[in-house]
């Protein structure tokens, strides 16, 4: 399934129904009076958030929504149906986002199940039987029907996991998560090989929490060198960040310094998140050059940083124990990136 977290979809609720404009026509009822009846009301667009999906991929080949209007009203002072509601299914994590600025958020579902009346279906118009008046025994005005809303959006989805992986191209973080977690990220031996966004969840001492793999930032991703920083939106939730340092880069050191100051250049709260510093890839180098740069690292971070190696497996438990500390007892369900046998077996739609 490939990889979206950004769609612009249109959205119209429905308009409701006109009044009828009827008359009784019954034997023995003599002016029987007006007896039309209003027009039923438009059908919602409500949003709903629900587990098992991690993309927005849905929303690229269907982006027009629009709920049904309500019907006529009829005679007998007989009420129009109203038009069904529309439930639009998103993502745990998508953001409503204005059109007019693409900064303003106008919903944000972060639970599952979560639902919310997004635009409401118009009124219907009132019958003529509505219309009477002590002067006005016959009238044949009715109403319209009240128009539905309409508008564009963005979708934007911020994954929700419990611990966010950082660092620069090549810093190990796919064989990271593809070491402790059910994750199949690509790895090889050349910038950029995450281009999107992974998930996998992390069984360890009978705790289980979800890790988030971002592509890898470089210097000026803040203004838009590389891929960019706009998957940093997806570890804005996390609780903890796992600052990955190359071990055998040309300036580990350095590398620190660039993705601590892309952090800081995006903002939101991720320079002030709790991190995990460790230097990976520990068995490329000797004892003494490893020494080095964690006196190094740490004299830079002001903490002792971890040593570990994503591909032999060293280390990883105390950065395990590290990040489940620093998560704490709540997170995320496990369940909420995974796709239940249920959702296996109907196909899914967002609708």
């Amino acid at each position: 399934m490939h990889f979206l977290d950004q769609a612009k979809i249109f959205i119209r609720s429905g308009a409701g129904g006109p009044g009828a404009v009827s008359f009784r026509r019954e034997k023995f009822i003599e002016y029987g009076g007006p007896d039309g009846g209003n027009g039923g009301k438009g059908g919602d667009i409500i949003f709903e958030a629900v587990p098992g999906l991690n993309t927005l991929i849905d929303f690229r080949y269907t982006q027009h929504f629009r709920a049904p209007r309500g019907k006529g009203g009829s005679g007998s002072n007989r009420t129009g149906p109203g038009g069904d509601d529309l439930v639009i299914r998103v993502p745990v994590g998508t953001q409503l986002i204005s059109d007019d600025d693409r900064e303003t958020v106008l919903a944000d579902f972060v639970e599952p199940g979560q639902q919310q009346v997004f635009l409401r279906g118009g009124d219907g118009g009132r019958g003529n039987a509505s219309y009477k008046t002590s002067t006005n025994r016959a009238p044949r005005q009715h109403g319209p029907g009240w128009p539905g809303d309409e508008m564009w959006v963005w979708l934007r989805l911020k994954l929700l996991a419990d611990a966010g992986l950082v660092g620069l191209p090549n810093a190990g973080k796919s064989t990271f998560i593809n070491g402790v977690s059910n994750a199949k990220a690509k790895v090889g031996d050349y910038p950029f090989t995450t281009t999107r966004p992974q998930l996998g969840v992390v069984s360890h001492r009978e705790r289980e929490f979800v890790v988030a793999d971002i592509p890898g930032l470089i210097e000026g991703a803040a203004d838009g060198a590389g891929i960019g920083d706009r998957f940093l939106g997806h570890i804005e939730r996390c609780r903890v960040l796992l600052h990955l340092v190359d071990a055998t880069g040309d300036d580990p050191i350095e590398a620190y310094r660039i993705v601590r100051e892309e952090l800081v250049a995006y903002g939101n709260g991720l320079e002030d998140k709790t991190e995990v510093l460790a230097l990976n890839k520990i068995d490329a180098i000797d004892a003494k050059t490893k020494t080095k740069l964690v006196r190094a690292l740490k004299k830079e971070s002001g903490v002792d940083p971890f040593i570990l190696s994503g591909a032999t497996g060293e280390g990883l438990p105390a950065v395990l124990d590290a990040l489940v500390e620093a998560i704490g007892p709540a997170g995320p369900s496990p369940e909420s990136v995974q796709t239940s046998e249920a959702d296996e077996e109907t196909p899914w739609s967002p609708l």
